[in-house]
């Protein structure tokens, strides 16, 4: 029997909201770039992103290009939702090291849900999703597609 691997969420069924605080994460996805804000006085990270950092509340922001390498920090498998009963998603909160502190929510795809654990390495791919937009997912590193 073949095991049903992840998937993403019909592109139909997500959609974004922007501000002058997330466009920018949102217009480097589009073009399939991984990026995080750091602070521009401190250098704390922070996802999401907020109008000031956590650590000394500058508003200063500097846009930094990630390599798109992750790790799994937290994962949930979700089994069909209503009116999607085929639907198989691992919900996955993901450590960036290019972004230390930084943590994205995202899912991973193209994967055996059973084979997902904690630590496990991850590489981020774009999914099409409403209004033109691409949302990060994560796929095992090393993978093909």
């Amino acid at each position: 029997m073949t095991a049903t691997l992840a998937q993403a969420l019909p592109s139909d069924h997500v959609r974004i909201a922007t501000d002058v605080h997330t466009e920018p994460f949102w217009q480097a996805a589009r073009e399939r770039r991984l990026v995080a804000p750091r602070c521009g006085s401190c250098g704390h990270f922070r996802l999401p992103p907020t109008p000031f950092c956590p650590e000394c509340q500058s508003q200063e922001v500097d846009w930094v290009e990630l390599s798109g390498r992750a790790t799994v920090f937290s994962f949930s498998v979700v089994r069909g939702l209503p009116g999607l009963d085929d639907l198989v998603l691992v919900a996955v909160v993901v450590d960036l090291p290019d972004a230390p502190g930084a943590r994205l929510v995202s899912n991973v795809i193209d994967v055996d849900p059973g084979e997902v654990r904690i630590g496990m390495d991850l590489e981020v791919a774009f999914h099409p999703i409403s209004d033109g937009w691409l949302l990060p997912v994560f796929r095992p590193a090393g993978g093909t597609g």
